[in-house]
């Protein structure tokens, strides 16, 4: 019975309930069926009708007659419900077998395989389950194979520069100096930098990064976010501002980790935005409160707006290396503002200037 597959067990299954149906059946009509005809008999001599010696042969033929009614029923009846539940049995593990066809399938690594539809409700849901499942799979080997090759484009360019450097000291060609030696260390930090982000940004996609959410008053955090800036700000840059109200209401939110996406956000309008303004504002709407940055820098064009939030991505690529970004900030704030149960949005225009918006839930 252990080797015995789910087809087996439900024919065999179908099988032992019809044989005690059918057996009970006989078994009750052949003991009490000749009872019954042989008290109708009594009753229509009772009311005048002279059986005499034909009572014998009517309740022999009508034993005979039901004993071939019964054979056929049971070879004909037997022969159909056995055939039918052959036919249901495969229905209801033919399912199960394409699931097991597939998974081997995801095991060789062709994720794209689904389950088709089932008029069986259960095995319906079930499919629909499977086929989400899948889904997620494929979707975790997608991102895993960008990553890798992201990450490996990302790490070939100050690799490159490190080695040739240090080739370059090696073999005489370039002479040590102090200069040489900041490189060195800039290129250093860059890479210290990256693995620190992807680390980051890893655990914030997995769920894995920590947030600790309580009431917190924006205002406080957003002047002292501009002091900071603005400390750093050269004459001719832009023009830190803040617009907030001082009666704004509380935010369920984690105050480090809402710094941390101002801070990214800051960052990247001051490096897109040479002269003008930064204006942060703050205001409550719909059990919101939203925070955006408001700059006229260069802007976004259109075609690239949907690939902001993509780790890696840079509308500007030679220009971001230079100033040391690792393209996977905004990545990094999109994920933590999701966590905390908010959503944040972008629009720019070309050369007058961008606006990044997020959301956090009202204390």
């Amino acid at each position: 019975m252990a080797k015995i597959g789910l087809q087996g067990r439900l024919f065999l299954s179908h099988v032992i309930v019809m044989v005690v149906g059918l057996s009970t059946l006989i078994t009750v009509g052949k003991f009490y069926s000749p009872r019954l005809f042989v008290l109708h008999l009594a009753k229509l001599e009772g009311s005048g009708f002279k059986l005499g010696y034909v009572r014998y042969q009517l309740i022999k033929g009508f034993e005979y007659a039901w004993g071939r009614g019964a054979l056929w029923s049971v070879v004909v009846g037997g022969s159909t419900a056995g055939g039918l539940s052959y036919l249901v049995a495969r229905r209801i593990v033919k399912p199960l077998t394409q699931m097991e066809a597939i998974t081997q399938k995801f095991a060789s690594g062709n994720l794209s395989e689904r389950m088709p539809a089932n008029d069986i409700r259960e095995l319906h849901r079930l499919a629909a389950s499977f086929n989400r499942m899948a889904a997620d799979l494929q979707g975790v080997e997608q991102r895993r194979r960008e990553l890798v090759g992201d990450l490996t484009h990302e790490l070939r360019t100050p690799l490159t520069v490190v080695e040739g450097y240090l080739e370059g000291l090696a073999d005489g060609t370039i002479e040590p100096s102090v200069d040489i030696y900041q490189r060195l260390a800039k290129e250093t930090r860059r890479l210290r930098r990256l693995v620190n982000d992807l680390q980051e940004l890893s655990q914030a996609e997995a769920g894995y990064l920590p947030i600790h959410t309580q009431k917190l008053e924006l205002l406080p955090l957003l002047t002292s976010l501009i002091q900071k800036f603005s400390d750093q700000l050269l004459e001719e840059g832009p023009e830190l501002r803040l617009d907030c109200p001082a009666a704004l209401p509380l935010a369920l939110a984690d105050p480090e980790r809402v710094e941390q996406i101002l801070i990214n956000l800051l960052g990247n309008a001051l490096q897109y935005t040479e002269q003008g303004s930064i204006t942060v504002q703050a205001w409550s709407e719909a059990g919101k409160v939203w925070v955006a940055v408001v700059d006229t820098g260069v802007g976004i064009a259109p075609a690239d707006l949907p690939h902001v939030f993509e780790r890696f991505w840079r509308s500007d690529p030679s220009r971001d290396r230079s100033s040391g970004g690792t393209g996977i900030g905004l990545s990094i704030s999109r994920r933590l503002v999701e966590l905390q149960g908010g959503q944040i949005e972008v629009k720019s225009q070309v050369g007058q200037g961008s606006t990044f918006k997020f959301s956090l839930p009202l204390a």
